[in-house]
């Protein structure tokens, strides 16, 4: 199925556009996550309506929709460009005139590392949307908040930098829980895969 089914599916927009990157070597371009790695990435890994889902450089939001389309999950997208997160804000006005329930999906626009991470946010995806430096800063955001609202927490990544997992692999408090390599569609690029880490127990 094409790209376009899904998002006539969901009533949204979410292609790419020829738009400018953020001037910084921090802040990598927009690309949204294929679907087809998404119906392989769900089909292996399920979550719950109850889950409350934080994705970092949603763009227009593509994600955030599909998954609640498909578990009914709170969806929080975090955006730093403002005309994607105005899109984002149009997919979800158009997305609510076919699909009830989208009062539970959320956009701020603001930088990733800025974020307030809510008492209730327990899963997070990342598509390689920063460098590893904003990425440890997101990630401690993350930690601080376990300290006042501990919880379980997984992080969801899709075409996982080097960096990432080496910071992942060394930190004393996680562990790798799944992979999902996208065996057949691209096979031969070691990064196109979803690794999923969870606290260690």
């Amino acid at each position: 199925m094409s790209e376009h089914y899904y998002d006539d599916l969901l009533n949204i927009k979410t292609g790419k556009d020829k738009m400018a990157v953020h001037r910084s070597i921090h802040y990598h371009r927009y690309e949204p996550t294929p679907y087809h790695a998404l119906k392989a990435l769900f089909q292996q890994y399920e979550l719950k309506s109850s889950d409350r889902v934080v994705d970092f450089g949603c763009g227009k939001g593509r994600l955030n929709f599909l998954i609640h389309y498909l578990f009914h999950s709170t969806v929080v997208g975090i955006e730093m460009n403002e005309s994607f997160y105005r899109k984002a804000l149009e997919n979800r006005t158009s997305y609510g005139q076919k699909h009830k329930g989208n009062n539970t999906i959320h956009f701020e626009c603001t930088f990733a590392e800025d974020y307030e991470v809510h008492p209730e946010d327990n899963r997070f995806y990342f598509f390689n949307p920063f460098s590893v430096e904003i990425f440890m800063k997101v990630m401690n955001n993350i930690l601080y908040s376990l300290e006042t609202s501990p919880r379980n927490i997984e992080l969801m990544l899709y075409y996982v930098s080097d960096d990432y997992i080496h910071y992942l692999e060394d930190h004393p408090l996680f562990e790798l829980k799944k992979e999902i390599n996208l065996t057949g569609i691209h096979e031969h690029n070691l990064y196109e895969r979803f690794l999923v880490y969870g606290l260690k127990y």
